[in-house]
Order: structure tokens, then C-alpha cells, then sequence
């Protein structure tokens, strides 16, 4: 395929310049990592399944093109293979058998393409007892355990947002598994499937929680423990304004600063870590920093490493200081979102371009591989085009 451009005819730069993904159009983790992955300059190409007007706030669809084909009609599946067998990568997120039943599985994609990378994104995995069951980030988030742990003590147990399963245990490693198989590629000259499911990824990232619970460091009850919010030093306090601070003085010598500055006991520091006066600690801490607003605590621990930070909006992280010095947020066309991220020394990553309508680069897309205007016209008429 065409190498992408920029607005000043150069290539668009980034170290994953020249890897090609095809992306099958769905919600949740596919689209963050197809997204990731573009953000670092890959070629990214979506099929989706309808045309249809932009959206500049599907920040998911940035850095990428779209065809827009009928894989239900013949002539759409066979445009579909032609992309798919000059990829490097392709990502898909439905339930196990959907793209089998669709005639793009694994088996006629390696073959037609055997260095294919296809990746494949599931909350239960490919097979299992509940492979096939619908379910949703929550879902898979409470079969791991991990949904037990969090939240009040004696409550239910809070939504995290998506962010743990979907995004943490989904799309990051479907972004790791795709690199890896490509970077093993290198060697063997081979593709493979990779299956990634979310009920593994989130184990995945746990190996702190699990050494902490097999020393017996870390209990099943919710808020009792150090990173749970049972622990007075590691949590959040509303502030005299409604508003709240995040204290994460874990380490003993920022637990003394927080002691220190905040005006309380310093006795405080000889049982920090004794659980039978946590309950007392969080009754005293959490009328204390109910005596003053958030902002006169902020300027209380300004540059000190008593690890308090405010809690802010979205609005006012966009505009914070430490978050405008590093350029954290971009606004492009009056819709925040993130500026692409890690950093590159030798290949910068560009601003993100908007994002791309469904279906508006089919007939560039399908002209790179060698369709002809009368057989992009004949595509149209037969409705392979959607």
C-alpha cells in the first residue's frame, strides 16, 4: 500500500513506519489498539461496514483510513482478501466463528497471506465454556477476581470505567501480542494467530497483588489492605470545597513529609502501617483535610513529596501546568484528546490527524492494490461497495 503523508507531502514518521494493519470495524479494545498502533505511524486501514459522515469525536478513528465494504457480496469479500493479503497485521474483535462464517478466518488468511499477523481480540478467549457468550468489560473483569477488590468495604463493587479489561487486559496486549508475533516474523518469515483475551490479560498485570496475597499480605475483604483505600496514607479525602486530594504516601519517609506538612500528629508515623489504627487514622485524616479547600492543600504540598496530588476533571487536567508543559492533551478541532504517546527520540511521532469517516478512502485504498476505475465502478454497482 501507498505510504501514508502528511500535510507536507512527507511521510508520516513514527517507529512502526511501514507495518500494515487492517482493522475489522467494532467497539472497545480493537479500536484503541488500532489507534495505538497508528498513533506510532503504522499504515492502519479499517474496513467497516457502512459509509457514513465523519465523526470528529471518535478519537479511536484518528490516524487511520477507511474502505467501506459488503462482505455478505462476493465481489466486497474479494476486495476485503485482496487488503487483507497485502497486510502485515489484522485485528478483529467479534465472537469466536464470526469471521469464519464471514470467509476471512485465520485458515484462508494465512493462506492466501502466510506472513499475516492475526490478532485476535475476545473477552473469553477462542474457546472455553463461556467462548461464546455475550458479556462486557465488567463482566469479564469480575470473573478474574479483580472486581472483588475494589470499592468500599460492606458496597457493591464499582464499574472502574472500562479501562481495566477493555483497555488494560484487551487492547495493551493485543498491542503487545501483534508486536511480538511481528518482531518474531522477523525471524521465522511466518505469521500466526494470536488470541488474546481479556479474562487472561487482567491476571496478566496482577503479579504484585498475587505475591502480596500469597505471603499473606493482602486480604479478600475490600478497603483493608495498602492500595485498596484501607490504608489512611493511600486514598482519596474530600477537601472543605466538595472537592477531593489523592495521598499516596506510601514509603515511610514521604509518609513523615505528608505528617509534616499537613499539620498532623507526628506519632502518626510510629504506627503508619499498624492495621488496628487505621480505622481511627481515617476518621482524623478525613475531618483534617475536610478543614481546608483543595486549593490551600495544593499550595500546602506544592513541589514537597508528601505524594499528594489534587483530584481533577477532565477540564481541569486539560489545563493543568505540569499537563500543558508536556503537551499531554491536544485539541484538535475543539475534541480533546490525548497527544499520541510514548516518545520517540529518533522518530517523533506527528499530531494526529482527524478522524477518518467510514468508508471515505475505499476507492484509494482499492486504486493502491490495482483496481481499475471501471472495475471500481463495476464494484459499486454490484453493492460491494457499502
Amino acid at each position: 500500500m501507498a505510504t501514508i503523508r502528511g500535510t507536507n507531502g512527507r511521510p508520516v514518521s513514527g517507529p512502526l513506519q511501514g507495518l500494515t494493519i487492517v482493522e475489522m470495524a467494532a467497539l472497545g479494545p480493537v479500536p484503541l489498539a488500532g489507534q495505538l498502533l497508528a498513533d506510532l505511524g503504522a499504515n492502519v486501514v479499517i474496513i467497516d461496514r457502512q459509509s457514513r459522515t465523519v465523526n470528529q469525536a471518535e478519537i479511536n478513528r484518528r490516524n487511520k483510513r477507511s474502505v467501506a465494504l459488503n462482505l455478505k457480496n462476493g465481489e466486497g469479500l474479494v476486495a476485503a482478501k485482496a487488503i487483507i493479503a497485502k497486510a502485515d497485521v489484522l485485528l478483529e474483535g467479534f465472537r469466536p466463528g464470526v469471521m469464519e462464517k464471514l470467509g476471512i478466518g485465520p485458515e484462508p488468511c494465512l493462506e492466501l497471506n502466510p506472513s499475516l499477523i492475526y490478532g485476535r481480540m475476545t473477552g473469553w478467549g477462542q474457546d472455553g465454556p463461556l467462548a461464546k457468550v455475550a458479556g462486557h468489560d465488567i463482566n469479564y473483569l469480575a470473573l478474574t477476581g479483580v472486581l472483588h477488590a475494589i470499592g468500599e468495604r460492606g458496597s457493591p463493587p464499582p464499574p472502574p470505567l472500562n479501562i481495566a479489561a477493555d483497555y488494560g487486559g484487551g487492547a495493551m496486549f493485543l498491542v503487545m501480542g501483534v508486536l511480538s508475533a511481528w518482531i518474531e516474523r522477523s525471524l521465522s518469515g511466518v505469521g500466526q494467530v494470536v488470541d488474546v483475551a481479556m479474562i487472561e490479560g487482567v491476571p496478566a498485570m496482577m503479579g504484585l497483588l498475587y505475591t502480596l496475597l500469597s505471603q499473606q499480605s493482602w486480604t479478600e475483604e475490600r478497603a483493608d489492605n495498602m492500595l485498596d483505600g484501607g490504608a489512611p496514607y493511600y486514598r482519596c479525602y474530600e477537601t472543605s470545597d466538595g472537592k477531593y486530594l489523592s495521598v499516596g504516601a506510601i514509603e515511610p519517609q514521604f509518609f513523615a513529609e505528608l505528617v509534616k506538612l499537613s499539620g498532623l500528629p507526628e506519632s502518626d508515623c510510629l504506627i503508619q502501617n499498624n492495621k488496628a489504627h487505621w480505622p481511627d487514622m481515617h476518621a482524623r485524616y478525613e475531618a483534617h483535610f475536610r478543614s481546608r479547600s483543595r486549593a490551600e492543600w495544593v499550595a500546602i504540598f506544592e513541589d514537597s513529596d508528601a505524594c499528594v496530588a489534587p483530584v481533577l476533571t477532565f477540564a481541569e487536567a486539560r489545563v493543568h501546568p505540569h499537563n500543558v508543559a508536556r503537551n499531554v492533551f491536544s485539541n484538535p478541532d475543539t475534541c480533546l484528546q490525548a497527544t499520541p504517546a510514548p516518545r520517540f527520540e529518533r522518530t517523533p511521532l506527528p499530531p494526529p490527524r482527524p478522524a477518518v469517516a467510514a468508508g471515505s478512502d475505499t476507492v484509494e485504498v482499492l486504486a493502491e492494490l490495482g483496481y481499475s476505475d471501471s472495475q471500481l465502478a463495476l464494484l459499486k454497482a454490484s453493492g460491494a461497495l457499502s
